[in-house]
């Protein structure tokens, strides 16, 4: 890690620092310091900038910190200190803010079904937030919209994976011929076409009932669609060549 900028040594040592910490903690480190949907009993406003620094494995942590690794020093080189962090905190936002909005769509949609059949919206919300959901809702909404209502509810987010996916936006923005391996294929392939098809397999599984777990592929959509955003901007603005050094 010798050649590694400083920023990207520190932001990999603050990401172990809390997952060691909320390894200690336990289910009270995730209920303080996960983001969860603002109408949760749990949520609160620092959670928006603690998420990223959480993870929920270790093998969640190690495919973060390699990939921060990997992508993030030739950007930071790059960049300096200052606009990497604005980049790298900017596409976390960006993440959280998609996946909320999704959660919010989500539960908006179920929660309209349940007024329209004369539930209260005020007795909705408290019976959500107490954490307990009424049968009787089974009469108007299928299992699978109440699941997703429940689910959208009480879900907490963690993880740097949509800063990381900005970061891989920018790399392949800038990179665009730059040949990457994808992990159990090993076949080079260009940046400018590994990354398109990693987020297509997130759209797909965003949109679709299949999963490779608890994972919230539309954080990552969102982190690469600010990083992409940003990087467009700069570009315009012959932005990208300017270094924000202390």
């Amino acid at each position: 890690m010798r050649s590694l900028p400083d920023i990207v040594k520190q932001l990999i040592i603050i990401n172990v620092l809390f997952f060691l910490g909320s390894m200690s903690l336990g289910n009270t480190a995730y209920d303080l310091l996960a983001l969860h949907y603002p109408q949760n009993p749990k949520f609160a406003p620092w959670q928006v900038v603690t998420h990223m620094f959480m993870h929920g494995s270790i093998n969640h942590i190690l495919f973060n910190m390699f990939g921060l690794w990997m992508f993030g020093g030739t950007l930071a080189q790059m960049w300096g200190r200052n606009k990497f962090l604005f980049f790298y905190l900017s596409t976390g936002l960006g993440a959280a803010a998609l996946q909320l909005g999704i959660n919010y769509f989500q539960i908006s949609t179920v929660v309209e079904q349940l007024v329209e059949a004369g539930y209260s919206p005020i007795a909705l919300t408290e019976t959500l937030q107490s954490g307990q959901y009424n049968t009787a809702w089974s009469n108007v909404i299928s299992q699978t919209e109440l699941s997703q209502l429940l689910t959208s509810f009480n879900m907490s987010m963690v993880g740097a994976s949509g800063a990381l996916y900005g970061i891989l936006v920018a790399f392949a923005f800038l990179f665009p011929n730059t040949e990457l391996m994808i992990i159990f294929l090993p076949i080079p392939i260009k940046a400018k076409y590994f990354v398109p098809i990693l987020l297509a397999s997130d759209l797909f599984f965003g949109f679709s009932s299949y999963s490779l777990g608890p994972i919230a592929h539309f954080a990552h959509l969102g982190g690469a669609v600010t990083g992409f955003i940003m990087m467009w901007y700069w570009k315009k603005q012959q932005f990208n060549n300017n270094r924000w050094d202390i």
